[in-house]
């Protein structure tokens, strides 16, 4: 299944894609796809519905995150080979963890706003983890067992936050529209392998980063094990777990967004992201 959310900002309804890409309105059935009716069996509860009988949605819908108001963003740094080879960091022997506010959630063709100071805003394109039931102190082999589903996640990245202010990557990657989040939450059924997903994004044109989840040194399992182990994880979580070569910090000269720049973003089977930066009106507040 490839569940949704759709209509404009906190006023979304949930949806699922038909056989034939038509969005479906399931405000019939559920309330939203929220960790609460993540939790009360969501899944099962459409596995059997008939999606044609479900009104259809005007195509040109705004498309919102996948999942409304997640109790956590945990992200892995630095858990792709070729990614840390750019960066010129050692490889980690274990994977490293930080945090990513929830309000930086967004669509996924939603603007990025470039904060204010900004001088280093970067992106990152990261395969997204949906946890779908509670638990701690898991073992590789039941990591699978607690996982809802996937879905794509833009880490922006603000580097200059994030590494000259005195440590702490929370801060350079929590900004609002920092976490454009979807189009769609993949079941788990849907996708064979998580670990050999072909991932790609693109600048203005200009492809930066074109690899796989293959490249991951930590997998899917590991990380979900490992973060069990320093937290109890809840439905809805989302764990994004890193990105590869290619972010703008990697490049000779170094290039970063600006208004007016455009990302284009793609996993296979989750679908695709577009994103148009632009500035912060300092008058205007972000609603």
């Amino acid at each position: 299944m490839r569940l949704l959310r759709f209509g404009e900002p906190r006023q979304e309804k949930p949806g699922i894609l038909d056989d034939n890409g038509v969005i479906r309105d399931l405000s019939g059935i559920i309330p939203d796809i929220t960790p609460a009716t993540i939790d009360d069996g969501l899944m099962d509860r459409l596995r059997d519905v008939d999606l044609e009988s479900l009104p259809a949605v005007d195509s040109a819908v705004r498309i919102g995150p996948c999942v409304n108001r997640p109790g956590k963003i945990v992200c892995i740094g630095l858990n792709f080979k070729d990614h840390a080879d750019e960066a010129g960091m050692e490889r980690p022997s274990e994977p490293i963890i930080f945090m990513k506010a929830t309000t930086s959630i967004c669509g996924p063709s939603d603007n990025i706003i470039l904060p204010r100071g900004y001088k280093k805003v970067d992106w990152e394109i990261e395969l997204g983890v949906v946890i779908g039931q509670r638990a701690s102190y898991l073992d590789e082999a039941s990591a699978a067992d607690v996982i809802a589903g996937y879905c794509l996640v833009n880490d922006i990245s603000e580097r200059s936050f994030q590494l000259d202010r005195n440590g702490q990557w929370t801060k350079g990657k929590s900004a609002d529209t920092f976490c454009p989040l979807g189009p769609w939450l993949v079941t788990k059924d849907e996708i064979r392998d998580p670990g050999n997903l072909h991932m790609h994004l693109e600048l203005d044109g200009q492809v930066y980063q074109d690899s796989s989840t293959a490249q991951m040194i930590f997998h899917v399992p590991a990380l979900v094990s490992y973060v069990s182990h320093f937290m109890t994880l809840e439905p809805g979580d989302i764990i994004a777990t890193g990105t590869p070569a290619g972010v703008g910090m990697g490049q000779t000269p170094q290039v970063y967004l600006k208004p007016g720049s455009q990302l284009v973003l793609k996993i296979a089977g989750l679908g695709e992201q577009r994103q148009t930066a632009v500035e912060l009106d300092d008058l205007k507040a972000v609603g």
